[in-house]
């Protein structure tokens, strides 16, 4: 992570055991993990919250981009108003533009089970 060398580790711990003595140790090692825990916890903290302004700013863009191309489908689409929805307004009521007559949709669908249902 840092460029550090296991043979500088060696030379950075004799040196520990020289100034530090072996008698606290132990206890500067349990200080310098806590050290480097709390760097590590600040530092996940830190990426997430940039994690979090990237995802944002990823949502604000796709929104956009959604916005201006259901604006382009709406004006190339528009709606046609009439009182039966799924017509549109050439299609007579009643007939799909083939000559054929279609019935409403809650006549359409069959309620009984599948298993029971004439097959075509």
């Amino acid at each position: 992570m840092f460029g550090v060398d296991g043979v500088e580790i060696l030379v950075v711990a004799i040196a520990a055991l020289l100034v530090i003595g072996p008698k606290d140790l132990p206890l500067a090692m349990r200080t310098v993990g806590r050290w480097v825990g709390k760097v590590r916890g600040y530092a996940r903290h830190f990426n997430a919250g940039i994690d979090a302004v990237m995802r944002e700013a990823e949502l604000e863009a796709m929104e956009k981009e959604w916005r201006e191309q259901n604006a382009r489908i709406m004006a190339k689409y528009p709606q046609v108003e009439s009182g039966d929805p799924g017509t549109s307004g050439d299609v007579p009521h009643g007939e799909d533009g083939k000559g054929q007559t279609r019935l409403p949709l809650d006549e359409e669908a069959d309620k009984r089970p599948p298993g029971e249902r004439e097959l075509p």
